[in-house]
């Protein structure tokens, strides 16, 4: 639960938001604040505002170039490599926490920081925010992509049968792994690159299921 106070944030975030993104970037983004907003109840509503403002500030840099990203990876002293390059679509969860560090400081925490970072990409050993924000962002009502359909029934199906806090668990592991799967295939189908943290966040949940099997 959230206070009246952080919902008004959240309101007036929802309209300042509106000077980075529009149209189906900004309907997205607010599916992700719903969507995230199911996700929190169901897995860490302690952090519920968090998680609502890493929603609605995830893509605030998304419409930017690749020139104008590099201008501020350069402007803010983002490492990148060339090979970073070949992965453009990472580039603008890097800039957006910088963004958000330096435009809306009263949102800057390190949850908020660490679940931007990642939403994209993943990372192995996930915090429960970059877990829940990853796949809000993957399976929100208004992606109509097949693999986001897909994703989004076999999660939320998987809810619908699951009893217990372990099982939810289960599940969120198992769909974080079909993401990761459905997102290496067609990065392998466009003959593009995939980032290093995808490949071990993939790895250290597979690992992790087969260690607690042993167990």
């Amino acid at each position: 639960m959230i206070t009246e106070a952080q919902e008004k944030q959240l309101a007036k975030l929802r309209e300042s938001i509106k000077d980075y993104i529009g149209g189906k970037r900004l309907s997205h983004t607010y599916g992700v604040e719903r969507e995230i907003t199911k996700l929190a109840e169901l897995y860490a509503p302690e952090l519920e505002f968090e998680l609502r403002a890493a929603a609605l500030l995830h893509d605030i840099t998304k419409p930017l170039p690749l020139d104008e990203q590099l201008e501020l990876c350069d402007k803010y002293g983002i490492q990148y490599t060339s090979g970073d390059r070949l992965m453009p679509k990472t580039f603008h969860a890097q800039t957006a926490c910088e963004v958000i560090r330096r435009k809306f400081p009263e949102f800057f925490t390190e949850t908020v920081y660490s679940a931007v970072l990642y939403h994209t990409t993943g990372q192995a050993d996930m915090s429960i925010a970059e877990k829940l924000l990853y796949l809000a962002d993957y399976i929100e009502d208004t992606r109509t992509f097949d693999d986001c359909v897909k994703l989004r029934k076999f999660f939320w199906d998987g809810i619908s049968a699951a009893h217990g806090e372990d099982e939810r668990n289960n599940v969120l592991r198992d769909t974080l792994i079909l993401s990761f799967d459905m997102t290496i295939r067609g990065l392998i189908d466009d003959g593009t690159p995939i980032h290093r943290d995808t490949v071990e966040a993939r790895n250290f949940l597979i690992e992790e299921k087969e260690f607690e099997k042993q167990q």
